[in-house]
C-alpha cells in the first residue's frame, strides 16, 4: 500500500457504502469544482474530518450522510440544484481517495472552509486559518480541542 505520510491509501478511515461515496463526490463537486481536482479533494478532507471529529459542532455526525446533510451548520451546496445532478465516476474516484485517508494541505486537519471576497482572516468563528487554496480558505481547530482530526 502507498502512503502519503498522512494516511495509508487503500484503508478506509471512515465507514462507508456506495451511497456515501456518491454523496461525498457530489458534495466535493458542488462545493469546489471551480478549484479543480485538488480543491475538490480538500473539500473531501473537510467532510471526512467532520465524520472523524466527534467534537465542537460535529458530535452528532456518525457517517458521511450525516455530515453531508448536517443542519444547522452544514454545506450550502446541498440546498442548490447543482448538488443533485447525477454523480460522475471521476468524482467518485476523488471521494474514494479521501475516504482512504489521503490528506491535502491546507485542509488535512480542517473542519471548515469558506470563500471570502478578499484575504483569508486569521480566524473564523474562533478557528485558525491553515491556508488558502484558490478561492477557499481553510480553518482547523486546535489539536487539544479536536484530537481525532490530527
Amino acid at each position: 500500500m502507498e502512503s502519503d505520510g498522512k494516511g495509508v491509501r487503500g484503508l478506509a478511515v471512515v465507514a462507508h457504502n456506495e451511497k456515501h461515496v456518491e454523496l461525498l463526490a457530489r458534495l466535493m463537486r458542488a462545493e469546489a469544482e471551480g478549484d479543480g481536482q485538488l480543491g475538490m479533494l480538500m473539500v473531501g478532507n473537510v467532510g471526512v474530518n467532520r465524520v472523524l471529529a466527534d467534537c465542537l459542532d460535529f458530535m452528532e455526525i456518525n457517517d458521511l450522510e450525516d455530515m453531508v446533510f448536517q443542519r444547522p451548520g452544514g454545506f450550502e451546496a446541498t440546498m442548490k440544484g447543482y448538488f443533485y445532478q447525477r454523480v460522475r465516476e471521476k468524482d467518485k474516484q476523488l471521494a474514494r481517495r479521501v475516504i482512504r485517508g489521503e490528506r491535502f494541505h491546507p485542509a488535512e486537519n480542517s473542519l471548515w472552509f469558506f470563500m471570502p471576497e478578499g484575504d483569508c482572516p486569521p480566524q473564523w468563528y474562533g478557528q485558525w486559518n491553515t491556508g488558502r487554496f484558490k478561492s477557499h480558505c481553510f480553518f482547523a481547530p486546535l489539536p487539544e480541542v479536536c484530537p481525532r482530526v490530527f
